[in-house]
């Protein structure tokens, strides 16, 4: 984050970057600061307390500081919108820096997004090139990803849905979910107490009311949950290792392709992810640049919001390592299932944090001098 932010300067970069958005056909769209926080907490539970800033309205009820766009932008979309459709954005976004106080808890975002069926894969390629070619003249290292490989790997894991729906819910956690890999394929033992707890009637020998937030039924439901897991055969290590080889991958975009392909004759749940990667390649192909010049980590994409579920990207400084991401996106289908009220559309987009690139344009300017 620079030192001394000029908000005058930051605006006008904003200003610029939404007009550039506009040109490539989007329609600027507002989204009120304040927003109701039964839908953020519906998508992401209770983890997202600890990183908006939420307050209680006499009529809104609880609400938050708008932690990014895209929730309300979707929501728009899918209650009014045509198809297909691109809008585009700017303004201030609040998030709680705890673990970095150097992180501004308030910054500005310019957002692209993309409501398009016809192709995927092309949409996809028009976010990431529009980015690329607005960002060049910074000198900034892409990294991309793919959520939806990533996805795939876990539904087809030799286990129970219960275990795949754990896994997937901690895929953004990369520390929870290492760890639960490591216990579901017997890597590392159970928690303590849980054999005892599992193997029992945590109610036998009591005779005393029952008190607490949740109630016997839901108890014993857990208990009976926890019983299921212990007898649970572990995961293959022959699937832990290809996963870990999934995770694993930094390469560009073409050997990543070849790579993943590769991982898909062992694991052929990931066959038809890998295709629309491929597919997407040959898109950004023909939008001019070179997939031999793109980074692509096996893991990107783990520590963002958790709607996206297919392609990730992100624009990160050379000069200035220490500082964010300067511009963030990919796509988010599932999100416009949740939020469309029984409709859904293939969605895609990305956001440019103007003071980043104001910032970064200074600091090229004053080397070439």
């Amino acid at each position: 984050m620079p030192e001394a932010l000029d908000k005058a300067a930051v605006r006008a970069e904003a200003a610029r970057l939404l007009s550039a958005f506009q040109d490539a056909g989007a329609v600027v769209v507002e989204t009120p600061i304040l927003q109701p926080a039964e839908t953020l907490l519906d998508l992401y539970g209770e983890d997202i307390r600890g990183r908006a800033y939420v307050t209680h309205d006499p009529i809104m009820g609880e609400a938050m500081l708008r932690p990014d766009f895209t929730v309300p932008v979707v929501e728009r979309h899918m209650a009014e919108g045509a198809e297909p459709a691109r809008y585009a954005y700017a303004g201030e976004v609040f998030r709680k820096q705890e673990n970095d106080p150097h992180r501004a808890p308030e910054y500005f975002q310019v957002g692209y997004e993309v409501f398009d069926r016809t192709d995927p894969a092309a949409s996809d390629a028009e976010v990431f090139a529009l980015f690329h070619d607005l960002l060049a003249p910074l000198n900034l290292r892409a990294a991309t990803g793919d959520m939806g490989i990533l996805m795939a790997a876990v539904n087809g894991l030799s286990t129970t849905e219960r275990r795949r729906r754990a896994l997937l819910r901690h895929l953004w956690r990369p520390r929870r979910f290492r760890s639960l890999i490591d216990r579901f394929s017997g890597r590392a033992p159970n928690p303590e107490g849980r054999e005892a707890l599992a193997k029992g009637d945590p109610f036998a020998g009591l005779d005393a009311p029952f008190i607490g937030l949740r109630t016997r039924a839901e108890v014993e439901e857990r208990v009976a949950a926890l019983a299921e897991d212990m007898a649970t055969p572990p995961i293959p290590e022959a699937e832990v290792a290809l996963l870990s080889d999934l995770l694993g991958i930094r390469e560009t975009l073409s050997n990543a392709c070849e790579h993943l392909r590769d991982l898909a004759v062992d694991m052929p749940a990931i066959a038809s992810a890998v295709e629309r990667f491929a597919a997407r390649n040959e898109a950004i192909k023909a939008r001019g640049i070179d997939p031999d010049g793109i980074d692509f980590e096996g893991s990107f994409g783990r520590t963002t919001l958790e709607y996206y579920d297919g392609f990730v990207f992100g624009f990160h400084s050379v000069a200035r390592p220490d500082l964010p991401a300067v511009a963030t996106g990919g796509r988010y289908d599932a999100l416009t299932r949740v939020l469309g009220r029984g409709r859904e559309i293939p969605a895609v987009g990305g956001v440019i944090r103007p003071e980043l690139t104001h910032a970064l344009g200074r600091l090229r300017e004053g080397s070439a001098t």
